[in-house]
């Protein structure tokens, strides 16, 4: 039977690390977890877990789960973060697969929950994830903030049946906060990378940002869940713009 290491990377997490270590038990043969000095009782509740806890500086999320793959002692790697837990369907087709894993990577279907209501639709689902992979066949790269892993070209992929649970907010004011944080770091991501806005950027990306994950995508479907999820992006989407075009004009450096 294949092995799997699972790396999960953590900071003040303590309200969510059980519920995430405790979907990985019969599924992982070795747990992982880089924290960033959390000040609360993340250690301790994972201390009651088979777990290697290894702490190191935060410079980005991208970077902090390169780190974490490079401390996995075996090659398959399930990457989940602390607010994720595997659906008992997803661990009965991973226990599955490990008689014989066949692709380089596996995609999970995320199922997102807003103020404790499962969204179905728009940009939430089916969100797939590229969470099971080889860890010699790529690493997580774009944006440090909605970081993906990577393929390197010619993987074999295919997706997995059963849900990867996900709980991104604890509260409304939460979501709020936290769409205006990683509009923040997305913003001086694209201005280290280069990317130009100009005065029509904000208004074009985030206008088809609301018509494609309410509309295209069936976020009405969800009724008023649905329509504050999509006005949320659409309007984190111009503030994105917004703040490059600021950093372009004022010159902003990037640190």
């Amino acid at each position: 039977m294949t092995k799997i290491s699972a790396v999960i990377i953590t900071y003040n997490e303590e309200a969510l690390i059980g519920r995430c270590l405790d979907s990985l038990q019969g599924v992982a043969d070795e747990i992982i977890v880089v924290d960033s000095f959390s000040t609360d009782k993340t250690e301790e509740i994972c201390n009651k877990y088979a777990v290697k806890f290894i702490k190191r500086k935060f410079e980005g999320y991208r970077d902090q789960k390169n780190f974490a793959i490079t401390l996995a002692s075996h090659n398959n790697i399930l990457s989940l973060d602390a607010d994720e837990a595997l659906s008992d369907k997803l661990k009965e087709s991973i226990i599955r697969i490990k008689q014989d894993i066949k692709y380089d990577g596996y995609y999970f279907k995320r199922r997102s929950s807003f103020c404790g209501k499962w969204i179905k639709h728009s940009a939430w689902y089916p969100d797939p994830q590229l969470r099971l992979f080889k860890a010699g066949k790529g690493k997580f790269g774009e944006l440090n903030i909605h970081e993906k892993f990577i393929m390197s070209n010619g993987s074999k992929l295919v997706t997995l049946d059963g849900d990867l649970l996900h709980w991104p907010f604890e509260s409304f004011d939460d979501y709020k906060n936290k769409v205006v944080k990683y509009s923040d770091i997305a913003a001086h991501e694209f201005y280290n990378a280069g990317r130009q806005a100009n005065i029509f950027t904000p208004y074009i990306h985030s206008i088809w940002g609301f018509f494609r994950s309410y509309i295209v995508r069936g976020g009405f479907l969800d009724g008023r869940d649905g329509y504050i999820i999509c006005a949320s992006y659409s309007k984190s989407t111009y503030h994105k713009y917004t703040k490059l075009r600021k950093m372009i004009k004022n010159g902003v450096s990037s640190n």
